[in-house]
């Protein structure tokens, strides 16, 4: 009787636990002349739409999140020890980061 209470109650908490919301954060270049960039940098208007359009484009329902960051804050992308130019100036691109939910 007792197991038997343990495993409805236990199909009960699987069945009603709220699923887990998949997310994935995007990094947008801005060197490929859209000017998207400058648009979800600045936090204008059409970021937001901007940011939704390219969730839905990969598959995921909304952007949650979105805005300029560092290149310095992404890993990965240049090996340990290799010598990058850096750009610097107003005339640079923007690097986005867009946070995508499904």
């Amino acid at each position: 009787m007792r197991s038997a209470r343990f495993g409805a109650l236990l199909l009960f908490a699987l069945l009603t636990a709220p699923a887990a919301a998949e997310t994935r954060i995007f990094i947008v270049d801005g060197s490929d002349g859209y000017g998207i960039d400058r648009c979800l940098a600045s936090g204008e208007p059409c970021g937001e739409a901007m940011a939704s359009a390219l969730c839905r484009s990969r598959a995921f329902t909304k952007a949650v999140d979105y805005g300029k960051i560092d290149p310095d804050e992404i890993t990965g992308a240049v090996p340990a020890g290799a010598s990058v130019p850096r750009c610097e100036g107003r005339n640079c691109p923007q690097t986005v980061a867009i946070t995508c939910t499904r």
